[in-house]
């Protein structure tokens, strides 16, 4: 019998919430959501000094200890890197019972059309996970491409958030030809199409999403269902001009995210501490906006 998730956050008593954390290996560590080669480029284009391979009780443990909640998930890019993914399915049963902390999103391969609109269904359904993460770079698909469209509707009917990648990736960095990676599909510009087409639909732009920041502030500012998160990039990296939006005209659409155990939200934080952020924004960015947009009980 599949173990359905229910949210049991106190959202008052948590310090944080963070809406970017990957689940990068299986609780018996058989199998990791992304081959040798490209772990090992990515924890040397991040400089991580923690555990680069978490499973989902790792990073229960290590979000519990810090009184933070977290948004926990895979990448299925199953067809772009022709690697296995992590199941979902089994992320979601798992952070059930971690419900104090962990908040599951599903991942499934746009590629697989029909089936993957009828994995996205059951895992609302039966298992329910409150979003979708997609990364069209490893994906290797172009998020405008109406051949999606019938999955995004399915996501707006259920109600969840759908979260894209964004700009720069560290997979595949390095390597040759990027592991034939291609940056132009997490150009945010290809979400707008998303947004004027399901404006039911919240999408979170993840990452600062260098080198098209201003696009991206002008998606969040001209769409209302666009959010960006702030992960993969520390603060004191981020581009001045999305600062100074999201201490501003986008400080109820910018939410934490940390990226790990890419990168830590330790060292986030630290740095977001020496950022010049309104205390009320402060706030918004680091829980409250993410407890309206995931429909958490306050």
């Amino acid at each position: 019998m599949t173990t359905r998730y229910e949210p049991a956050i106190d959202v008052a008593g948590v310090v944080a919430i963070d809406v970017h954390t990957h689940i990068e290996a299986d609780r018996d560590h058989r199998h990791f959501a992304l081959d040798d080669e490209l772990l090992a480029a990515s924890a040397k284009y991040f400089k991580s000094g923690d555990n680069r391979t978490p499973t989902i009780d790792e990073l229960a443990s290590y979000y519990r200890e810090r009184n933070m909640a977290a948004v926990v998930f895979t990448v299925d890019a199953s067809t772009g890197m022709n690697h296995p993914a992590l199941s979902s399915e089994e992320i979601a049963e798992q952070a059930a019972e971690h419900a104090d902390v962990l908040i599951p999103f599903g991942s499934v391969d746009p590629r697989r059309g029909s089936a993957a609109v009828a994995q996205a269904r059951r895992l609302v359904e039966e298992y329910g996970v409150r979003g979708f993460k997609f990364h069209p770079s490893m994906q290797a698909f172009e998020p405008n491409s109406t051949e999606f469209y019938p999955l995004y509707a399915a996501l707006e009917e259920l109600g969840v958030v759908a979260l894209f990648h964004t700009g720069q990736t560290g997979i595949g960095s390095g390597l040759p030809g990027g592991r034939g990676i291609k940056l132009r599909y997490a150009d945010p510009m290809l979400l707008d199409d998303v947004a004027a087409d399901f404006p039911g639909l919240d999408i979170v732009m993840a990452h600062p999403a260098v080198p098209w920041v201003d696009a991206q502030i002008s998606i969040a500012t001209h769409k209302p269902n666009v959010y960006i998160d702030l992960s993969g990039w520390s603060p004191k990296y981020f581009p001045p001009q999305l600062v100074r939006q999201a201490n501003s005209l986008l400080k109820h659409k910018v939410l934490f995210g940390s990226d790990y155990p890419l990168l830590t939200p330790d060292r986030w934080l630290s740095d977001f501490g020496k950022l010049e952020i309104n205390d009320e924004v402060r706030s918004l960015i680091m829980k409250d906006n993410a407890i309206r947009l995931l429909r958490l009980t306050a």
